[in-house]
């Protein structure tokens, strides 16, 4: 007998594929968070990261070239910014439908490139290949660096942290924020430069009723949120703030004494209370995305 993946749902199917999967003591933090994270020496650990986009998923039809292949780079570079990195180098995969114009590559190409060099990330090479069906489908992986030990989990909260959110949340894809949006590394790096260094971090791609609850479940902690106090995007609800996903803001978690000076800090008007992580069974919230499911 067989289970089809919709009856399972994303995170239960991880949990069935995790178990499988090997690894050497130089991996540092595997599956379940942000980026892996892998020993590399004394001053930085590296931090690897892959990330897929699908046409009629991600992004449609219609969709210009150069946002598509900023998308695609721009979402592991948000996964990077989670760990408090710094990106470096990139492979591109690409798979796409031999009726396809060769301009569509090339706006998606000048789409990377220019995301990239804002970053100061290389692109390191890749791969091509034809679909067998019509459609678009890229794959980008990413390292990054970070300073040794270092990386911010999602697993290092704590009952009493503060939750914050940077930025705006709901609407991405009627405004297509989810297109142009800023991955956050500047963010991340300023509140490390800062000690304002968060104990629990994670992006928000598949919106905050589905991040929150794995961010804290990856802490060992409930949570409870404000609703009143989410920073809805103008024009969109409670209810699309926790749902909508593809927001790509931080989700963080401080200590109560370092959240007690976020109000006095440079970081007042970027940052916005949500709630607390407690040690108590954490409150229902409306999901946000779920891959596979019906």
């Amino acid at each position: 007998m067989t289970t089809p993946l919709s009856q399972l749902g994303e995170n239960a199917i991880l949990g069935r594929i995790l178990p499988l999967l090997p690894v050497n003591e130089s991996l540092v933090t595997g599956p379940g968070d942000d980026c892996a994270v892998v020993s590399r020496d004394d001053e930085w650990d590296t931090l690897l990261k892959t990330d897929v986009v699908v046409e009629d998923l991600h992004f449609t039809r219609n969709t210009a070239p150069e946002r598509i292949g900023r998308k695609a780079l721009a979402r592991a570079v948000s996964d990077i910014a989670a760990m408090g990195g710094i990106p470096e180098h990139a492979l591109i995969t690409l798979l796409c439908h031999p009726s396809r114009p060769v301009e569509l590559l090339e706006g998606i190409y000048r789409g990377i490139r220019e995301l990239a060099l804002q970053f100061g990330i290389s692109i390191a090479g890749g791969e091509t290949s034809g679909l067998p069906y019509d459609g678009l489908v890229i794959n980008v992986a990413l390292t990054g660096r970070v300073e040794h030990g270092q990386a911010v989990l999602r697993s290092g909260g704590s009952p009493g942290d503060v939750l914050f959110v940077s930025g705006l949340l709901g609407g991405s894809f009627p405004t297509e924020w989810h297109l142009d949006f800023e991955p956050r590394v500047k963010l991340a790096r300023a509140l490390l430069k800062a000690n304002f260094r968060p104990s629990a971090m994670m992006d928000l791609s598949d919106g905050l009723g589905t991040d929150l609850p794995r961010l804290a479940a990856a802490s060992g902690c409930g949570f409870e949120i404000d609703e009143t106090a989410l920073p809805c995007r103008p024009g969109f609800s409670i209810q699309d703030a926790v749902s909508h996903g593809e927001d790509y803001e931080l989700l963080l978690a401080l200590p109560p004494d370092i959240a007690e000076k976020v109000a006095d800090s440079a970081f007042a008007s970027t940052l916005h209370y949500i709630g607390r992580l407690t040690s108590g069974s954490a409150r229902k919230i409306a999901s946000g995305w779920q891959h596979f499911s019906a």
